[in-house]
């Protein structure tokens, strides 16, 4: 058992190495890609914000029915989206970044997320572009469906889709399963089995109904604890309006200090890991594809820019909550604590009073478990991928299940090393792929601002628009 914990001890230490250092290489990468999409895209997240967040909102009762089968919406598919952007990272992460590389760090994670807002347009337009219509009458994509069918390199594909199945519904919902029984347990005084129990549970009852239960529940889960989480933030900061301003110029000042430049932009939000930080977002990593693909839209143009929408709420406005919370109250530095705990401490201490462990619990649960079930349906997209047998996706959703409930209950020092390497794996891979195909990325925005420069109200997508259509097999979408 000592040789055991000591193999694991020596294979986490040399796995977190591994990571800084895939983590550095990932920052240059993501950001090349990031500012070379932007230029090409002139400034797509900047200039369409209006149309963005038109079309995330109109979406509300955007479903159409085929059959017995209601496919996901715009809207729904945004949420489902948000679901696993916004996780226990946007108040832990958060923390974490400021009390390594201090108030600065803020400012590099505004910058990312911008950046990273370009990066999300293109993998979100590929994925509609190549995605397709499977045996179940719904659609699916992503990452292996866009190399294969765009790429033309069905090997490469099958290695993306094994990654996704690992990483996601089995590795990351493990640490956010884990996350929430122990925050839950240890507010509550409630036994972690207990706590395993009931939120396999729930799990379980969304995920057996597959990816439009995890898209109907998203649907009114996320915006509500998204409005509330804000809310109590946003009363927090108007309470202390009058420090609004210092704490600004705080954050840009310490932006180009050397400890915010070398604690925040390398050990702040991005570095822990990297993944920790600069993927809260999930830009560039090739896990929003899985999710948006199932969308119903009219124009592959239209998930690309709802969910550049998507990094910025996420990071300028959720992740930016819990700076102000944090950076709001001061002297936060003197509880000597970090992550979800720090937020606690400083709710309890200057907001909330006693309610505050409770509060954060409470977040705590509800983030994590739309995570759980956003991470589910980026598996279910790739076993569909890998076999449209019924008896492979009953399989796939017990051993989620199983897993859920095992990693409520165990540490989970090993898996967060394996997530951080899986998570560069991913990031890579996806990357590799989006700078052969992201030109159709760019081809059909032209197509789409060209349609609504010429008065139409809905464009509609047709592949004549692309320079290579070949692999192309859903469009024109057809109204059913």
């Amino acid at each position: 058992m000592e040789s055991m914990a000591l193999f694991e001890d020596a294979f986490i230490n040399a796995a977190g190495t591994a990571c800084s250092i895939v983590g550095y290489v990932l920052i240059v990468v993501l950001f090349l890609f990031g500012m070379t999409y932007t230029i090409k895209t002139k400034g797509v997240q900047f200039r369409m914000l209006k149309e963005s967040v038109r079309l995330t909102f109109s979406g509300l009762a955007g479903e159409a029915v085929k059959k017995k089968n209601t496919f996901v919406s715009s809207f729904q598919a945004f949420c489902v989206s948000m679901g696993a952007r916004i996780g226990v990272g946007n108040i832990a992460g958060v923390a974490i970044a400021i009390m390594t590389g201090g108030p600065g760090a803020i400012f590099w994670m505004w910058l990312f997320a911008i950046i990273g807002a370009a990066t999300s347009f293109v993998e979100c337009t590929i994925g509609q572009i190549y995605k397709e219509l499977q045996n179940d009458g719904l659609y699916h994509g992503g990452p292996a469906y866009y190399i294969k069918n765009g790429l033309k390199k069905p090997k490469f594909a099958l290695f993306m889709a094994v990654l996704v199945i690992v990483a996601y519904p089995f590795l990351f919902t493990g640490v956010q399963a884990n996350t929430v029984a122990i925050a839950f347990s240890d507010a509550f005084g409630v036994s972690q089995i207990l706590m395993a129990l009931a939120v396999t549970l729930f799990a379980a009852l969304i995920i057996c109904g597959g990816v439009l239960r995890v898209a109907k529940v998203s649907s009114w889960l996320v915006p509500l604890m998204a409005v509330v989480y804000l809310g109590i933030a946003l009363i927090i900061i108007l309470m202390h309006i009058t420090a609004v301003p210092q704490m600004l110029a705080l954050i840009f000042t310490e932006a180009f200090s050397l400890k915010a430049g070398i604690g925040g932009l390398i050990g702040g939000v991005i570095v822990i890991g990297v993944q920790r930080g600069m993927f809260s977002n999930e830009a560039g990593v090739g896990s929003m594809p899985n999710v948006v693909s199932a969308a119903k839209v009219k124009h592959p143009a239209e998930q690309g820019l709802i969910q550049s929408l998507g990094v910025f709420i996420d990071t300028l406005v959720v992740c930016s909550a819990t700076a102000f919370i944090v950076l709001l109250f001061g002297d936060y530095q003197s509880f000597g604590t970090t992550g979800v705990q720090l937020v606690q401490d400083i709710l309890g201490a200057g907001f909330l009073g006693a309610a505050a462990p409770y509060l954060i619990a409470f977040f705590t649960l509800v983030f994590a478990f739309t995570c759980i079930i956003s991470y589910y349906s980026m598996g279910e997209a790739n076993v569909k991928f890998l076999s449209g047998k019924k008896s492979a996706m009953v399989v796939f959703r017990v051993l989620v299940i199983i897993m859920i409930f095992i990693s409520c209950v165990m540490s989970l020092d090993l898996i967060w090393a394996l997530n951080d390497i899986f998570l560069g794996i991913m990031a890579v891979t996806n990357i590799f792929a989006l700078t052969f195909l992201g030109k159709h990325a760019v081809e059909a925005l032209q197509d789409y601002r060209k349609q609504k420069k010429a008065g139409v109200e809905k464009p509609v997508f047709t592949p004549s628009c692309l320079s290579n259509a070949d692999g192309v097999s859903v469009w024109p979408e057809k109204d059913e």
